[in-house]
């Protein structure tokens, strides 16, 4: 077991077949490769495939949560309540408006934002909720939709992380004013890079639209400041495939999921993912907490290195906690937030995994369990 493998278990890998390839030589034979009819074709597909009416494609999962944000009104010194527990994206969308990311601390089972806690947060200032549907489980947005409601709040969905979660067959992305998805490589689907803003406002879509070509409707008639924040018909066809076969992957990363935690739930030094009642978990990360701290995650993740499995930390310091970020939540103890970041550890999950890999993984895990005793 300690001999390194020469294939080491990757911990995401895009699944690029010969028809994505044919699809994107489409469109280089074509010669149309910025923004055009592939482009719209994949926006219908991932509308039909999430249940929103409208589905607006960007250069990044970055851009659609800057351009919701700023097309909802989001504005310089407005708060708005969300995760240090998350990518950096989601809260540098709200700065980037010169606005306040209001943090909240996270429940300890699912990693998503507390919404027990939200209203103890709200003020005068807050304008919006984004919740970040973190590893790909749907934060409680029935009870997120109930507290918005109440205090008359915008509700902006981060599934980035979430192609195709649901909540009681209701997809996230649909539960908001709007959703922001990610395309990036380690996605559960991937265009290279890119994003999707869902919503079901014909007014918002047309605005969403209207900034990312440079406040272009008619072409050289600018009526807004705008921005360059366009999807290629390049990605857009990735995007169209890799749209067909994501059920099937999310499929497949529930099962790979089933079986490290059959295999890794008795072990009483961690702890495997919980799943709410009714809640759909795409498993866009499998991770685990580790009982023990920092340390022996350590211990464990160069174990597993050694023997040729990727892991990773998401994420080893909150957002509040970052070098640029401290100072101004200096004064900010999210107790959660900050003890699950030097406990979590991610591992292989992706459709890609064979079951020797699996079996791999997890011998790995309880023989290094084993050997702590």
């Amino acid at each position: 077991m300690s001999q390194k493998m020469t294939h080491p278990i990757p911990i995401a890998k895009p699944i690029i077949t010969q028809k994505e390839i044919n699809e994107v030589v489409k469109v280089l034979r074509s010669g149309h490769l910025s923004q055009g009819k592939w482009v719209e074709e994949f926006e219908k597909d991932f509308a039909k495939f999430i249940g929103s009416k409208f589905a607006i494609a960007t250069s990044s999962g970055t851009a659609a949560l800057y351009l919701a944000l700023l097309s909802l009104g989001i504005k310089a010194h407005d708060e708005v309540v969300t995760t240090s527990f998350s990518f950096i994206a989601s809260s540098n969308a709200i700065i980037y408006l010169g606005a306040k990311p209001v943090f909240v601390d996270i429940n300890p089972h699912t990693y998503n934002i507390d919404t027990d806690l939200i209203e103890k947060y709200i003020t005068p200032r807050t304008r919006a909720i984004l919740p970040v549907h973190l590893y790909g489980l749907p934060a409680d947005m029935i009870k997120v939709r109930k507290i918005a409601k109440r205090y008359n709040l915008i509700v902006i969905e981060d599934a980035c992380q979430a192609h195709g979660a649901s909540i009681k067959s209701k997809k996230v992305g649909t539960f908001g004013d709007a959703g922001c998805f990610s395309f990036y490589p380690t996605k559960n689907m991937t265009t290279g890079e890119g994003g999707v803003i869902t919503t079901n406002s014909a007014k918002l879509a047309k605005k969403i639209k209207l900034l990312r070509e440079h406040g272009m409707r008619k072409r050289y008639h600018h009526e807004i400041l705008g921005f360059n924040f366009r999807m290629t018909n390049i990605s857009a066809a990735l995007g169209i495939e890799q749209l067909k076969k994501l059920p099937e992957y999310n499929l497949q990363r529930v099962k790979n999921a089933a079986f490290l935690t059959s295999r890794l739930s008795p072990i009483k030094q961690l702890l495997t993912p919980s799943i709410p009642n009714g809640f759909n978990h795409v498993f866009h990360q499998y991770t685990i907490q580790i009982r023990q701290g920092k340390i022996v995650r350590e211990k464990l993740m160069q174990f597993l290195s050694q023997n040729g499995v990727s892991t990773v930390i998401y994420y080893p310091i909150p957002i509040h906690k970052q070098k640029f970020m401290k100072q101004q939540y200096k004064n900010l103890n999210l107790v959660q937030t900050q003890a699950i970041s030097q406990q979590v550890l991610s591992l292989p999950v992706h459709p890609n995994l064979s079951y020797k890999e699996l079996q791999k993984i997890t011998d790995l895990i309880n023989l290094f369990y084993k050997n702590q005793v």
